[in-house]
């Protein structure tokens, strides 16, 4: 007797967060669940080149891909950095409504500052990313990312410290969802 062979088949694949479907190679929907995914969003975002890290979840018979991490290309960065400029970054973790980030903010001034002025730039940045994701959701935080509210937000309120060329995440990422209290 023949053994039967099993056949991949194309699954579809919502992404809410950019209203995209893709679609998937899998045997069957179940093993999808859990999977990762990298989408480029470079096209999208009009050659900002961002690389966007999703996770697959299977609810009944469709499949979600909800956003894990978003990452600024180093090539990107490297283009934007310009001579007689400094660069300013942080790392830091923080709880927003539904999960623990990680914030990687990346600022770039127009011309070459003091060491103090480019710590009260990362301290006020810090401070106000802070404040920022205390009362959003995850979801929310990377949507206001990808249509460039935050870094807009941000660079006008660092202004009143010194004129920035480039406000900047240069990673986002969920490090781990926090349960619910209800």
């Amino acid at each position: 007797m023949a053994i039967a062979k099993r056949k991949k088949k194309f699954f579809d694949v919502d992404i809410p967060l950019i209203k995209k479907e893709i679609q998937l190679l899998a045997y069957e929907l179940k093993e999808l669940n859990g999977k990762l995914i990298k989408y480029d969003l470079t096209r999208i975002l009009k050659g900002k080149s961002i690389l966007l890290q999703m996770k697959v979840k299977v609810e009944g018979d469709n499949a979600v891909a909800y956003p894990r991490e978003i990452k600024l290309m180093p090539y990107f960065l490297r283009r934007m950095i310009r001579k007689g400029t400094n660069y300013v970054e942080d790392s830091f973790s923080t709880n927003c409504r539904d999960a623990q980030i990680k914030i990687k903010p990346f600022l770039i001034t127009r011309r070459k500052v003091s060491r103090a002025i480019r710590k009260a730039l990362r301290e006020k940045a810090k401070e106000e990313l802070i404040s920022y994701a205390k009362n959003k959701d995850s979801q929310s935080i990377f949507d206001d990312i990808l249509k460039n509210q935050l870094q807009k937000n941000l660079s006008l309120i660092l202004k009143k410290i010194y004129p920035l060329s480039l406000c900047e995440i240069r990673i986002l990422k969920v490090e781990k969802k926090l349960e619910k209290n209800e």
